[in-house]
């Protein structure tokens, strides 16, 4: 009896196989024929699945965005049991910076869409913004939690310091990809920013009064 097709899960390794050609080549240069090659398929059926490179890149869009999810879940668990507001913040900004294969390629990828998706008008015209708008949220949901619990600064703007912190991680994470700082001095960046956002614990106020 023939195996039945898995078609999510084909989807799933054509999308796989379109990031690993982007993370080496770039987003632009990943053809369909070259997803094709790079998944151990046919050319014929990368377009039976998804019909045009547009399409294609959507999907890889989308299950990239997916991937980082879980990321950021796993270095959440990491934290530990109900790690708070900061522990929780750090981890989102620290999963995105390319400190490894994974994140690195998410980091080169991720960037690539959003270049494409300036001057391509199929990939201009979707909710490209999701995403990052969604993290936006997230983080100053999180900052408004520890404000709530006096765990921050006074007179702390959540939603500009969400803004800045999320800005901040993307440009240190650019600045790891072309070599021009390290892991961990992008890392001690974003841990100084974060400490002058938070108190040093509940009660301190950082003026040494």
């Amino acid at each position: 009896m023939p195996r039945r097709v898995d078609h999510a899960e084909r989807r799933t390794e054509i999308a796989e196989a379109l990031l690993r050609v982007a993370a080496r080549r770039g987003l632009h240069a990943a053809g369909m024929r070259d997803v094709a090659a790079e998944a151990g398929v046919s050319l014929r059926l990368v377009q039976y699945y998804f019909e045009t490179k547009e399409k294609l890149l959507l999907y890889g869009l989308q299950h990239l965005a997916g991937k980082f999810g879980k990321r950021v879940a796993a270095r959440i668990r990491a934290a530990g049991h109900d790690p708070g507001p900061r522990a929780m913040i750090e981890a989102m900004l620290t999963a995105a910076l390319p400190i490894d294969e994974e994140s690195r390629a998410f980091h080169l990828v991720y960037t690539s869409y959003a270049v494409l998706s300036v001057t391509d008008e199929v990939l201009a015209a979707q909710p490209f913004l999701t995403n990052p708008d969604a993290a936006e949220s997230a983080v100053v949901a999180l900052l408004r939690q520890a404000e709530e619990s006096d765990l921050v600064q006074p007179g702390v703007d959540v939603r500009l310091e969400a803004v800045s912190l999320l800005a901040m991680s993307a440009g240190l994470g650019t600045g790891i990809l072309v070599g021009q700082r390290s892991p961990e001095s992008a890392t001690t960046v974003l841990r100084h920013h974060l400490d002058r956002i938070f108190r040093a614990d509940g009660t301190d106020t950082g003026t040494g009064e």
